[in-house]
């Protein structure tokens, strides 16, 4: 029987129950959720499919020691006893990322230096050879984690964060992180049942993955490289038979996926990136101004968007979301519109009641997704008054 150990994979801030989720769903054990992460429990086998397949997750991190450090001296100490030999091999390369919340250690990349220093210097006492550092392609990347005194030592078996889905090669002004868009969805409740509308779409990132959660394609499958892929107990045959697993658990999909962008440059970089996932056959892009469409199918519509928050787009706000629940109440009856924006004072004036209002975060910016249910017939007027 395979060998179960702890894991930990990080996410955003208020997703940790979507991840949660994703991960029973995967056949994690003992799932608990944490603060912007959750711990669970699988095998090498279910280590690469959680970095295969998760949507949410940032980071698949395996703890491989804690313990107790007061001074740089005992950190040093304590990380040159590790027998890292076990994990890399003499003419590899590391990296080390460092995240403190302690009064004794307060620098992270002194931190890093001083248990790089110890790695090395470990080396050079056995094979009297010291690993080089790459911090940008690195075999290995070490996860240090102190809180307060405890030192938790991890390794990153994701490498470059799980958000780098390899699809994405044109990004347009403002890009929403993939990760985060997943996430979103999820949140959501987009299941791909129905059709789907991103009305501002920038360079597709909704559109790709409302792709992939609705054909269950696994969220990573574009990616060149994992972290654990340069590990010394790499299994290449028991990673192609997950990967074979995983998309033999794709499903058809059966309705509309679609895409508007006022911005022709922002059409084309959408379309590049649909192409660079291989979905051009589930989605297709339009040059429109969301404000002069309406909807087009009888049907349920599903609808994400990310609109302009005024960080980086010179547009008169007020309007702009007057104009949002304008198009959405006129236009768009049997619709579910979901919007995340980090200008709160807009959203006031978008003039619909919200159904829910969920705090997020994108990147550092506080934001919020809000729900706005648009009926027809004669619920619309009992729904639709405007509110602040």
């Amino acid at each position: 029987m395979a060998h179960n150990f702890k894991m930990l994979a990080k996410c955003f801030y208020g997703f940790e129950p979507i991840l949660a989720k994703e991960l029973r769903q995967l056949g994690a054990g003992k799932v608990e959720e944490g603060i912007r992460n959750v711990t669970f429990e699988g095998d090498l086998g279910f280590m690469y499919k959680a970095n295969l397949c998760l949507r949410s997750a940032l980071r698949i991190l395996k703890p491989i020691a804690s313990f107790p450090v007061r001074s740089e001296n005992d950190l040093y100490r304590r990380i040159k006893e590790i027998p890292w030999e076990r994990y890399l091999g003499q003419d590899q390369s590391l990296t080390i990322d460092s995240v403190l919340k302690s009064e004794t250690f307060t620098h992270s990349l002194y931190v890093s230096q001083k248990a790089k220093d110890a790695i090395a210097d470990r080396f050079r006492n056995l094979f009297d050879k010291r690993p080089n550092v790459d911090t940008r392609n690195p075999d290995l990347r070490i996860h240090i984690h102190i809180q307060n005194q405890q030192c938790h030592l991890s390794l990153d078996s994701s490498g470059n964060s799980l958000h780098h889905r390899g699809y994405r090669t044109a990004t347009n002004i403002a890009p929403i992180n993939e990760v985060l868009a997943a996430g979103l969805l999820l949140m959501s409740g987009w299941n791909g049942r129905s059709d789907f509308l991103d009305p501002m779409c920038g360079s597709g990132t909704f559109l790709v993955e409302a792709a992939m959660i609705a054909c269950n394609i696994p969220a990573n499958i574009n990616r060149e490289r994992f972290g654990f892929q340069t590990w010394k107990d790499y299994d290449e045959s028991l990673f192609e038979k997950i990967v074979e697993a995983s998309l033999n658990k794709t499903r058809e999909f059966h309705f509309k996926i679609e895409g508007y962008d006022k911005a022709p440059s922002a059409v084309s970089k959408a379309r590049t990136n649909i192409e660079e996932a291989k979905l051009e056959e589930y989605i297709s892009i339009e040059h429109q101004d969301f404000f002069k469409t309406a909807k087009e199918s009888q049907g349920p519509l599903h609808m994400v968007f990310n609109p302009p928050y005024g960080e980086r787009l010179n547009v008169e706000m007020e309007r702009f979301y007057k104009q949002i629940g304008d198009t959405l109440k006129q236009g768009y009856p049997n619709t579910q519109a979901w919007m995340i924006t980090a200008n709160l004072d807009a959203l006031k004036h978008v003039g619909l009641r919200t159904s829910r209002k969920i705090k997020v975060y994108n990147g550092q910016l506080e934001a919020r997704l809000v729900q706005y249910e648009i009926y027809e017939g004669s619920r619309k007027s009992k729904y639709q008054n405007p509110t602040t």
